[in-house]
């Protein structure tokens, strides 16, 4: 539902200010499942991702999103969860791998999925390593996978 309002409020306001250049777009298919794969530079790449691929992205994010103590964490966890972010304890690997489950039935229900390959932001704007987690959901779930580079949203932020 949050999604739903943000769509309809924020983003023609976003596409107005920044005007973004896309290119590929056609490869998103319009439903079903998908899985984007992107680079992550900026907390902006969440917003600009479905901004671009004009469709809900369902994305994981830190548990600590989730789990902080207080009125600020309860704010924090109700707004990422009406995101559609899924929590996940990047400390744990047990909990780690349940969340491949999770992306998976994500991408079972027809819904998008976000995942940045590397696993965290980039601190400097350089492509690092991929971690396997892309591989094993786009394995496991038969999804197509849509690369996705992203240029500039450092500055949005």
């Amino acid at each position: 539902m949050l999604y739903r309002v943000l769509e309809l409020t924020v983003a023609p306001a976003l596409r107005a200010v920044y005007r973004p250049r896309i290119t590929g777009r056609e490869y998103v298919p319009p439903t079903g499942p998908v899985i984007i794969a992107g680079n992550h530079i900026s907390f902006a790449d969440e917003v600009f991702t479905p901004l671009a691929a004009r469709r809900e992205v369902c994305y994981l994010a830190k548990a600590e999103y989730f789990n902080t103590p207080g009125l600020r964490g309860h704010a924090m966890s109700l707004f990422f969860g009406g995101l559609g972010l899924v929590p996940v304890d990047r400390k744990a690997t047990r909990a780690a791998a349940a969340s491949i489950d999770t992306c998976v039935d994500v991408l079972n229900q027809g819904r998008a999925f976000g995942i940045y390959p590397e696993g965290t932001r980039s601190p400097d704007g350089r492509l690092y390593k991929f971690r396997t987690g892309l591989a094993r959901i786009a394995l496991r779930s038969g999804a197509p996978v849509v690369p996705v580079g992203l240029i500039g949203t450092r500055a949005v932020q």
